[in-house]
């Protein structure tokens, strides 16, 4: 009977909590976070297309950047979406099917961008470091395969995760105290010993999160030596801000990441990491743009001259 019970436990379905039974709460909620959403997709669009159309563009430097707002499009369109549909639903029954899909593609994803990061704060190491060789030794090629490398380990990783945490069964409440199939809440639902999975999920973020994360912090501290260098206060500035817009994003999106997934079981709180959790979903997403475009003056030119292209200015 056990058994059959746990057996029966895998084929439910689970319940979203959300934010809040509140309906007028909920519409608001509903009206900020597709604002914040579409912000979002603008803006990483917007990169994606300015570096692909703009020829003066095509460097090691932008062809990551690419590839990461593509990245970050992909991850929170498996999300959003969801959750504000949750908002304005009456039922908020999700599959198990669903609710493993999203977890998977969630860390996927996340995963990859971690190693993406890391693989971009290289190339800003050797542009800086090793200028004269910066073209020789980032080839396409090259960027090529670090790319493959990056998002090839964050889902072959997501896919084992993901099997170990819906291979427990779930023969207790279905209500997950969240808004979308995040790791922590779905463990919480366990009705067997998660021990083994908690171990499991906490090295696997340590693989993730912490050593790409060592890896930029020793980057930079190259990179810092190598900018304190620099006699001339014209170079060290385009240097630095070269850096400082992958660092800001580094710190936010790891910062946020390593609070939520690395630290002791008994200091989590599923109300505090639903306010975290929706910080580095909805508000960090939509303010990358914003820091590598404001702070770029490359990319901003490129956008002003596609423009103009479309848009030419009619001169008398």
């Amino acid at each position: 009977m056990e058994q059959q019970g746990q057996n029966k436990s895998l084929g439910a379905d689970f319940f979203m909590l959300g934010f809040s039974t509140n309906a007028t709460l909920q519409s608001l909620f509903f009206a900020l976070f597709l604002a914040m959403h579409l912000i979002t997709l603008s803006g990483h669009l917007a990169i994606v297309v300015i570096t692909l159309v703009d020829p003066a563009l095509y460097t090691p430097m932008y062809f990551f950047l690419r590839n990461l707002s593509f990245i970050e499009v992909c991850y929170t369109l498996v999300i959003v979406p969801k959750m504000l549909a949750n908002l304005l639903a009456k039922s908020r029954r999700v599959p198990l099917t669903a609710c493993a899909a999203q977890m998977y593609f969630f860390i996927a994803l996340g995963g990859a961008e971690c190693f993406l990061l890391a693989v971009m704060s290289y190339d800003r190491y050797v542009a800086i470091c090793n200028p004269l060789r910066y073209t020789l030794i980032m080839s396409r090629n090259l960027c090529m395969r670090l790319l493959v490398v990056a998002c090839a380990s964050g889902f072959t990783i997501s896919l084992g995760l993901t099997m170990l945490i819906f291979s427990l069964p779930f023969c207790g409440s279905h209500d997950i105290n969240h808004f979308f199939c995040d790791i922590p809440p779905v463990l919480y639902l366990a009705c067997s010993d998660t021990h083994f999975n908690e171990v499991a999920v906490f090295l696997v973020c340590m693989m993730i999160l912490l050593i790409p994360f060592l890896l930029i912090l020793i980057s930079y501290a190259f990179i810092a030596n190598s900018i304190f260098r620099i006699k001339c206060s014209e170079g060290r500035k385009k240097a630095f801000s070269t850096c400082f817009a992958h660092l800001i994003v580094a710190v936010l999106h790891y910062g946020c990441a390593i609070f939520i997934y690395i630290r002791p079981k008994a200091s989590y709180s599923l109300e505090q990491d639903k306010v975290v959790s929706l910080i580095y979903t909805n508000v960090t997403p939509m303010l990358y743009p914003m820091i590598y475009s404001l702070r770029n003056k490359e990319v901003r030119g490129a956008f002003w001259r596609i423009w103009e292209r479309k848009f030419p200015s009619t001169k008398n």
